[in-house]
C-alpha cells in the first residue's frame, strides 16, 4: 500500500474529553489509500523535536479525502498538536501499518473491542463491516465517542468506577450480558489486550490485535517499537514483529504479550 508525506490542512478540532481531542484534516491521497486499523504520524512544527507521533484512524471521509484522528495529549508533541486550530497545516505521513482482516468477519458475529484510546480505531472498523457486530468498549470514568459508536453497531459499556454501564472491563461484559462471537478485533491497552488473547484462547475464537506501542521512524526501519512473536522477523532475523510495520494488527496468537 502506497504510503505519502504531505502537508495536510486541519479542518476542525474539538476537544471532546478531558485531555482528549478529535482532529479532522484534509489528508488527499492518505485518505484515500487508508484502512481501518492504520494510523498515520504527525510531525511537530518544532524543529527539536525529530521524530513523528503515531495516532490511529479513526474515520475515513472519503467523498472529502479527509481523516478524523482521535488522541489523548499525553507529551509536548500531542500538546502541540492540540493547540492547532482550523486552516493550520501539518505534515502528515501515512497510510501506515496493517489494518484490521474485514474479510475475516464478514458473514460471522463479531466483538469489535476497545479500551481508553484504543476505542477510536474501532469507530471506522465498525462502520465499514456488515456483519453481525457488537461494540464493547470500556472506560475507565469519562465516556467519549459514544453517540457514533451506537450508530456503528451494538454498543455495550464497561467502566472501571461503575458510573455507566457494566462496572468492570470488557470481559465483564460479556460474562455479565452472556454475548458470543466467532471473531474478535481488538484494540487498547496491553493489560487488556492479554485477557482478550486469554479469553479467544480458551473459546477458540480467532482474535486479531492492535498493540498500542511507542514507536519512533514509525516504517520498520529502527526496531524501536518490536514485540516478540512466535516466527523469525525477516528483517531483524529473531523472534521479533515490528509493530509499525508488521502491525499494528496481529493476529493474537502470533504475538507474545
Amino acid at each position: 500500500m502506497k504510503k505519502t508525506k504531505r502537508l495536510c490542512t486541519i479542518l476542525s478540532q474539538e476537544q471532546i474529553g478531558t485531555g482528549i481531542f478529535s482532529m479532522w484534516l484534509e489528508a488527499g491521497e492518505i485518505a484515500a489509500e487508508a484502512a481501518p486499523g492504520q494510523f498515520v504520524s504527525l510531525y511537530s512544527a518544532d524543529e527539536s523535536r525529530l521524530l513523528p507521533r503515531p495516532i490511529s484512524i479513526c474515520e475515513i471521509d472519503g467523498e472529502r479525502k479527509a481523516l478524523r484522528l482521535v488522541y489523548r495529549v499525553a507529551g509536548k508533541g500531542t500538546r502541540e498538536f492540540s493547540g492547532l486550530q482550523a486552516g493550520n497545516t501539518i505534515q502528515v505521513l501515512g497510510p501506515l501499518g496493517n489494518g484490521f482482516p474485514l474479510q475475516e468477519a464478514e458473514g460471522k458475529r463479531v466483538f469489535l473491542m476497545g479500551g481508553g484510546i484504543g476505542i477510536p480505531p474501532m469507530l471506522e472498523t465498525a462502520k465499514r463491516l456488515s456483519a453481525d457486530k457488537k461494540l464493547i468498549v470500556g472506560y475507565r470514568d469519562e465516556r467519549f465517542l459514544e453517540a457514533e459508536l451506537s450508530h456503528a453497531g451494538e454498543l455495550h459499556v464497561a467502566t472501571e468506577d461503575g458510573s455507566f454501564g457494566v462496572k468492570g472491563n470488557v470481559l465483564d461484559v460479556i460474562r455479565q450480558e452472556g454475548l458470543s462471537a466467532d471473531v474478535i478485533f481488538a484494540c487498547g491497552p496491553t493489560p487488556m489486550l492479554r485477557a482478550i488473547k486469554a479469553y479467544a484462547q480458551e473459546q477458540g475464537i480467532p482474535c486479531w490485535i492492535s498493540m498500542e506501542e511507542r514507536m519512533a521512524c514509525g516504517i520498520g526501519a529502527c526496531l524501536a517499537c518490536v514485540c516478540q512473536s512466535k516466527e523469525v522477523d525477516s528483517h531483524s532475523q529473531v523472534h521479533n514483529k515490528r509493530i509499525c510495520k508488521d502491525g499494528p494488527v496481529f493476529l493474537a496468537s502470533e504475538v507474545e504479550l
